[in-house]
């Protein structure tokens, strides 16, 4: 079972309400005392911060399926998975927080008799916030539903060399002969008290940029790492993604492009953070061309990357 993030189940305040009531309500995602961050949440955040991430997401979603660019590439993905493996496994999907959820699917996949059971969470780099939350999920689906089957869960995978290559691949067809002056490499941000505790999130996204800089042949001057989506207040995993493009600007710099390889598909990150918000900060900062690199989504290279996960991590029951 492929596991990734979430995705509220419209574009609209009601459902965004409802997804990020979930989502924030999380202790992994949030570890401030319940006692004060609840009302915190159910009496400020959940009232105001909706409407403008609906408005986010109706920019980016997909009318033609009527789903986040998430949930149908995770689905796209998950399919293509299924042909590559034929009868020899059940491949299926959910999401960590909303529809369709991890406790439902492992429901269904009990009711068609699987006796073993791989999770493979679709985060590259480890935290505890999101491979352990996953993990959280599924132990309280399996308790609920009193069924144990053989389990596994795949491992983080920041340095896997199909991964590498997989994400390279893209790059140059994304690129293209063209030759920007700058590659951002933009993780997801993280609070640094959660590395300053033990989470090695930074260090796994510090092995992704350079292993990702050595198959490119990227200094770390013209690529560097950078983090993006910091919520509150706090200190967050530095430079700031936004920071630095403006900085690039200052510094007369017209043409980058950015590629976020924490994410394996496409969503209102990529999409709407990256591809409206930061190319309208960077060509109002003075630039002139702003290029996102598209995430693995359903490319044969992605397709790839898991039938080498599943097979390894699956080693002797396929």
């Amino acid at each position: 079972m492929l596991v990734n993030l979430g995705t509220p189940d419209a574009p609209t305040p009601d459902a965004v309400r409802r997804y990020l009531s979930e989502f924030l309500s999380d202790p992994r995602i949030v570890d401030m005392p319940r006692i004060l961050w609840l009302p915190l949440l159910h009496g400020l955040i959940l009232n105001i911060r909706p409407k403008a991430t609906a408005k986010d997401y109706s920019k980016i979603w997909r009318i033609e399926s009527n789903e986040s660019p998430l949930r149908y590439y995770t689905r796209a993905q998950a399919q293509a998975v299924a042909k590559a493996f034929g009868d020899d496994a059940v491949i299926d999907w959910a999401m960590r927080y909303g529809q369709p959820s991890v406790a439902s699917h492992i429901s269904a996949l009990r009711d068609k008799g699987c006796t073993r059971l791989l999770i493979v969470p679709l985060y590259p780099q480890y935290s505890a916030t999101t491979t352990a939350s996953v993990a959280d999920a599924v132990t309280k689906a399996l308790k609920d539903i009193a069924w144990r089957p053989e389990i596994r869960t795949a491992a983080a995978f920041p340095g896997e060399p199909a991964y590498i290559k997989a994400l390279a691949s893209v790059a140059r067809g994304e690129l293209g002969e063209a030759a920007p002056e700058r590659v951002i490499i933009s993780f997801h941000g993280l609070p640094q008290r959660y590395v300053d505790a033990g989470d090695p999130y930074y260090a796994h996204c510090s092995e992704t940029a350079q292993l990702l800089r050595t198959e490119m042949g990227w200094t770390e001057d013209y690529a560097p790492m950078t983090f993006q989506s910091k919520f509150g207040r706090g200190q967050w995993l530095a430079p700031a993604t936004e920071t630095t493009v403006l900085k690039l600007a200052g510094e007369g710099v017209k043409n980058i492009a950015v590629i976020t390889p924490g994410f394996v598909a496409d969503c209102i990150e990529t999409l709407s953070e990256i591809d409206i918000a930061l190319r309208q900060t960077f060509l109002a900062a003075g630039g002139a061309q702003f290029k996102t690199i598209a995430c693995l989504n359903d490319t044969p290279e992605m397709i790839g990357l898991l039938e080498t996960i599943i097979r390894r991590e699956a080693d002797s029951w396929i």
